[in-house]
């Protein structure tokens, strides 16, 4: 058992169980070098509005580059009776440089020392998220841009609707990844802000300066009400829901990905290198990696309801309840990332079916609507023209025929209004191209909806520095 820093008011030892108990050190060792950074500039704070003496804070950062490089080579122990980060490094400064060490926590509570660890850490992982979101946007305009000739069925209900764009298609997720973007970029607005010198909770007496280590620490402002600061939690939350959403985005296409590659659709075919096979059937080629996205598209789910349910109804300030906040947060970011990165690197080797596709759209009688539209472009009004249309897809239904297949003198039984130049209107390309409304499916507005995306893309580099 090793001495508490609080040990001065207690009669008894912790229990060992109690130590195990109450430890975080597994999960909250990767703050390391944030809580490092941050006990740097709370040192150099403390020197400059001499609270210490100048010689103090350089033998306690010379000793926290030491702890450092222990770690970061593999020589730190580890030891659940120290709890976390926190005090695996004050004591291990303290082995180091003695009576200086124990000057390094004036002003300063382990609550805004966490505080000021996660928001780093978080800050920092929110931009490699931004930077992985850009690189897998991009990869759908490729393909878009790649796939401009091929055209796939719509769906609406899982039911074969109207024909689209396969580019139109990966747009959307382009759309969808998108707006995941600028909710994580948004969310750095909460996250940038600098709790250090909120102390418990009350904020301290002694003269600190929050305005440097703000600067120091690259915050953009600092937290103005101490109370909050330290049981702040929201930044999480946040970024655990945007994390959410995104989720929903992998597993909205991996459910597609596995449809797809079935043999009932057999629109794509997933590359050899990200899929696997039976340990009984010789024959199968599983659709693991979109399987797993989606399976893990719950575990994020359950980390984001975790984090809300520990924060429901805490009374401020800090709650020892809130040590459970960074191993869901944690989850969630290594999950994010991997899901991201491995989408990345499989969909521009995923292989497409253009015949495939095409053949698709010419049985389900997915030009019903044209023969609606042309009936109106004939003076019929919509509704009107919506039944004629409905009774003929039930008469060819009825002789085994798609509409296109129809006579014109079967299709005159519908209306006397239409004229031979109906089949060319049922046409899938036509049907595509006429499409124009802005946000449609038509070439010409997948075209301008790329070079938009890619200047976007090109303006979000340069802006983000990314």
């Amino acid at each position: 058992m090793s001495e508490k820093p609080w040990d001065g008011r207690f009669s008894e030892k912790t229990d060992t169980s109690v130590e195990a108990f109450t430890s975080s050190i597994q999960v909250d060792k990767r703050l390391y070098l944030h809580d490092i950074q941050g006990s740097a500039v709370h040192c150099k704070m403390l020197a400059k509005q001499s609270i210490i003496q100048e010689e103090d804070a350089d033998d306690i950062l010379e000793g926290l580059g030491k702890v450092r490089m222990e770690i970061e080579r593999g020589e730190f122990h580890f030891d659940d009776s120290l709890e976390d980060i926190h005090m695996h490094i004050e004591r291990s400064l303290a082995d180091k440089i003695t009576k200086a060490a124990h000057k390094l926590h004036t002003a300063r509570s382990r609550n805004d020392q966490v505080a000021v660890d996660t928001r780093l850490y978080l800050k920092d992982s929110v931009k490699e998220i931004l930077g992985q979101l850009l690189a897998l946007r991009q990869v759908f305009v490729d393909l878009a841009k790649q796939h401009l000739d091929v055209i796939l069925p719509g769906y609406t209900h899982l039911q074969r609707a109207q024909p689209v764009l396969f580019s139109h298609h990966m747009m959307a997720y382009y759309e969808m990844f998108t707006r995941d973007f600028e909710r994580f970029s948004d969310g750095l607005k909460r996250i940038d802000v600098n709790p250090l010198g909120s102390a418990a909770l009350a904020g301290t007496t002694y003269p600190i300066d929050r305005d440097y280590t703000t600067r120091e620490l690259g915050f953009a402002k600092a937290s103005a009400n101490s109370i909050d600061a330290v049981s702040d939690r929201d930044y999480m939350m946040e970024f655990l829901s945007a994390a959410g959403i995104c989720m929903v985005h992998f597993s909205r296409i991996s459910e597609e990905l596995i449809l797809w590659s079935s043999a009932e659709f057999q629109f794509i075919e997933l590359p050899d290198s990200f899929a696997t096979g039976s340990s009984i059937m010789p024959q199968k080629k599983n659709p693991d990696v979109p399987e797993l996205v989606r399976g893990k598209t719950g575990r994020v789910f359950g980390n984001m309801i975790a984090l809300f349910t520990i924060m429901k109804s805490l009374p401020l300030a800090y709650n020892r309840d809130m040590q459970e906040d960074k191993e869901p947060l944690f989850d969630t970011i290594d999950t994010l990332k991997a899901c991201i990165d491995i989408y990345t690197k499989m969909m521009p080797k995923v292989v497409i079916r253009k015949d495939r596709m095409l053949e698709a759209t010419t049985t389900g009688y997915l030009n019903a609507t044209e023969l609606a539209d042309y009936l109106v472009g004939k003076g019929i009004p919509f509704r009107e023209a919506h039944s004629c249309s409905g009774k003929a897809v039930s008469y060819a239904i009825g002789k085994g025929k798609e509409l296109q297949d129809l006579e014109l003198d079967e299709m005159k039984l519908f209306s006397k209004r239409i004229e031979s130049d109906l089949f060319d209107f049922l046409g899938t390309r036509a049907m595509v191209d006429r499409r124009k409304s802005f946000g449609g499916t038509a070439t010409e507005n997948v075209k301008h909806a790329i070079a938009a995306a890619e200047e976007q893309l090109k303006t979000e580099t340069t802006g983000t520095g990314i």
